[in-house]
């Protein structure tokens, strides 16, 4: 599958990384191309990465994200799949969107596209390599596409997730409860120094 990652911090590179070892195709959307010379995997300027892939997966700060999709506009998007893994916070570590998420946002922005959020509960550490963890854990999906779930759902197994503790919690709008996570997870955090930590849902 080709695949467009959406920026190429930790959490971009880990997930690009991960994919390309799974077998897709990947390549890394950045606002400088040029900027990446000698970067180990194929980079393009952000619309054109969009253009060219068949899903692509936003791991944009979430502050800037909406800026920056909005800014490439609907065309290139048409109606593909938008994985979308960022937190919108601020520089003090409050949400941007309290009440409402970042991924319900995206999705008023490119209604023809099909967004579905998943891995922003996940340390980058865990996000391709779920085994490191002693006991099995859970990945959330939000997305009010039952398909674009299904292609989601397909690629986290290929990172390593197995199918029984990935949460379909519902529309997109659920993404507001993963998105609120983020206080529970600096906490957790902030007692596991080796940043490999997740929770499981026991049902």
């Amino acid at each position: 599958m080709k695949i467009a990652v959406l920026g190429t911090g930790t959490v971009g590179t880990a997930l690009g990384y991960g994919l390309l070892d799974a077998g897709h195709g990947v390549v890394f959307g950045v606002r400088d191309p040029q900027g990446r010379q000698g970067f180990s995997a194929p980079v393009a300027e952000l619309t054109e990465a969009v253009t060219s892939a068949e899903v692509v997966v936003n791991t944009l700060p979430g502050s800037v994200t909406l800026e920056v999709l909005g800014s490439i506009g609907a065309g290139p998007f048409g109606s593909k799949v938008l994985i979308d893994v960022a937190n919108a916070i601020t520089p003090t570590f409050e949400l941007m969107y309290p009440g409402d998420s970042l991924g319900a946002k995206l999705q008023a922005l490119l209604p023809q596209v099909k967004v579905v959020k998943t891995l922003n509960t996940v340390p980058a550490a865990i996000m391709t390599n779920p085994g490191a963890l002693p006991e099995r854990s859970s990945v959330f999906l939000s997305g009010d596409d039952r398909e674009a779930k299904q292609i989601t759902g397909g690629l986290l197994s290929d990172l390593g997730w197995q199918h029984e503790d990935q949460v379909d919690l519902g529309s997109i709008a659920t993404a507001r409860a993963t998105e609120h996570y983020l206080y529970l997870s600096l906490a957790i955090m902030a007692v596991s120094p080796s940043g490999q930590y997740n929770v499981s849902v026991i049902r």
